[in-house]
């Protein structure tokens, strides 16, 4: 799928979520009319080497490119930078059946306040995705998702050496971040993880034969409006997810296996020493999520962490909220929350 049409089918999704946080009241209408005129969040457009100007829509990136993934998989990235002097690189890792330009209004927020915001379309996902194949990582697999990470990494750190990166993953990006942590924790700044769990504790409840249903997650919130409410409270952004064609899939059977066989590393308490005990992870759920197991499994996640020595562990529970904390009713609080946490572990010079 070409990005330009990627980007088509986003516009009005993303004027929708501008006009429900402006209803919500998270966001001024002032605001909202400079994101609609300003859709790079302030960000100039770049140039270079397989890389594009942004179009004028809310919310998209300065620059599009791509990087070459393992058994020469091409894999959609995108930066949005800061109207002025940026002081980190914030990369973003989203989650399963989704894609990176959901987070337009994330990375306006981010830029805002400075960082430059990095990311790729998984393989399998948004503009990625070999003809729509949705949820099948091709050769490599998991473990390559995994190793994108890196390779985005080493992409932005060659035009900005000079500048620290922290890594946010967010649910199936979140597991991928967990075990890149594992082998790169020297290269990292901090580590946000988001709607996320230890997931080789949820292994024992899964069909590892069987693709991921991520309707199955909605089973606590019946009888329901969607097949997707447990994304969030907010119905503007659960219909923005249902309207977009690039979203509500799962990986594929043997994808999805791969997935849970790897995160059984995140259980070896040899694997997890290797993580530097001084790494900042900041740790952010709804306590309505259903991945979390009732939080028992964030609960299990953050303990594994701290019993590996990690001594900068934070975990906050927001009241009510489900799994997309950037895109609930308290989306202001949970942003403004990241930021301070931003703040202490990369102080604005």
């Amino acid at each position: 799928m070409a990005v330009d049409a990627l980007v088509d089918a986003l516009v009005q999704a993303e004027q929708d979520r501008i006009a429900a946080a402006v209803e919500d009241g998270q966001l001024a209408q002032e605001e909202a009319d400079e994101r609609l005129a300003d859709p790079g969040g302030g960000a100039a457009a770049g140039s270079g080497p397989g890389r594009a100007p942004a179009r004028t829509l809310p919310g998209m990136p300065a620059q599009t490119f791509s990087i070459v993934s393992a058994h020469d998989v091409p894999v959609t990235a995108y930066r949005w930078d800061p109207a002025g002097r940026a002081r980190g690189i914030l990369q973003l890792t989203h989650g399963m059946g989704e894609h990176l330009l959901r987070y337009g209004s994330l990375a306006a927020d981010l830029t805002g306040a400075g960082w430059v915001v990095v990311g790729q379309d998984h393989r399998g996902h948004g503009a990625t995705a070999r003809d729509g194949a949705w949820g099948d990582l091709g050769p490599g697999g998991w473990d390559e998702l995994v190793r994108d990470i890196g390779r985005m990494s080493a992409q932005v750190r060659a035009d900005l050496p000079d500048l620290p990166l922290v890594l946010l993953g967010h649910s199936m990006g979140s597991f991928a971040a967990q075990q890149y942590v594992l082998d790169h924790s020297a290269e990292l700044a901090g580590l946000v993880l988001t709607g996320t769990a230890a997931l080789d504790l949820l292994e024992p409840a899964v069909d590892l034969d069987g693709p991921t249903d991520l309707s199955a997650f909605n089973a606590a919130f019946e009888p329901a409006r969607t097949d997707y409410d447990w994304l969030s409270r907010n119905p503007a952004q659960v219909d923005a997810y249902v309207a977009d064609p690039r979203c509500g899939f799962g990986l594929a059977a043997p994808d999805n296996k791969q997935m849970f066989v790897s995160a059984r590393q995140l259980a070896d308490p040899e694997r997890l020493a290797r993580i530097r005990p001084d790494l900042p992870v900041y740790v952010a759920v709804g306590d309505q999520d259903p991945v979390t197991g009732q939080l028992a499994l964030v609960h299990g996640l953050v303990q594994r962490l701290q019993a590996a020595g990690l001594s900068d562990v934070a975990l906050r529970v927001y009241e009510g909220a489900r799994h997309e904390v950037f895109n609930e009713t308290n989306r202001a609080e949970v942003v403004a929350d990241l930021l301070r946490w931003l703040d202490r572990v990369v102080p604005a010079s």
